[in-house]
């Protein structure tokens, strides 16, 4: 469904896997990796953006590390690696080059453009809150969101996040630290959802949940038809 692109950014340029709708798109979605670089599960959800009628970017955050990182989740291995790499990641840089991603997507026909991450990929989403032009942010499972909530004050634009209450890497103190901080900015939704562990949105997961992912995802697309439309 998609293809490969090359994105300038301010240290150099990077691949970037693209969707594209069949019509004219919405708006655009820089959809932000995991800890496993834009793997088959990235290029999926950002062919599940394209298919709710969005222009989706996953551009590959790793490539000062090493380009084309293409790792799962499931080996001892391959998260090993995966954590290695997440460690050696210049967040600052990175969001550097979400910017980019956005700067690149509305070339491409659409007037707003916003961004849309997993895991370490939601904590950049929030910093691109914080730090870019993005029209709309959404993060899942973001780790970290806790340590840069004294950015908050700079979010211009809407932001949801989706914080699974059972999360076996985010401690629940920071993620009611994150709604305590959050709740009375009105720009932020902030969605709990009380059962559910680390990636449950993740197909092939361990902690997937069909139904949980069903509702989050309803709740991203309206979130995305409104800011972004």
């Amino acid at each position: 469904m998609g293809e490969w692109v090359e994105v300038q950014g301010p240290d150099g340029a990077f691949k970037a896997y693209v969707a594209r709708p069949s019509g004219t798109p919405k708006g655009a979605v820089v959809a932000i990796q995991e800890i496993f670089g834009v793997n088959a599960v990235m290029r999926g959800k950002a062919d599940w953006l394209a298919r709710e009628g969005f222009l989706a970017v996953s551009p590959d955050l790793f490539w000062r590390i090493k380009p084309g990182i293409d790792l799962t989740d499931q080996s001892e291995a391959e998260w090993k690696q995966a954590l290695d790499y997440m460690n050696q990641l210049d967040k600052s840089a990175s969001v550097k080059d979400v910017q980019a991603t956005l700067t690149w997507a509305r070339t491409q026909g659409v007037s707003k453009a916003g961004v849309l991450g997993y895991c370490m990929g939601g904590y950049i989403a929030f910093l691109t809150a914080c730090r870019t032009d993005t029209d709309a942010s959404v993060a899942y499972h973001g780790g970290g969101i806790h340590t840069a909530l004294g950015e908050a004050g700079a979010i211009k634009k809407p932001v949801m996040l989706h914080n699974p209450m059972k999360d076996g890497f985010i401690p629940a103190d920071a993620l009611n630290t994150i709604r305590e901080t959050l709740k009375n900015n009105p720009l932020v939704t902030v969605c709990e959802y009380a059962e559910q562990d680390h990636a449950f949105t993740r197909e092939g997961g361990a902690h997937y949940d069909e139904g949980a992912k069903q509702l989050a995802d309803g709740r991203t697309i309206a979130f995305l038809n409104k800011a972004l439309a």
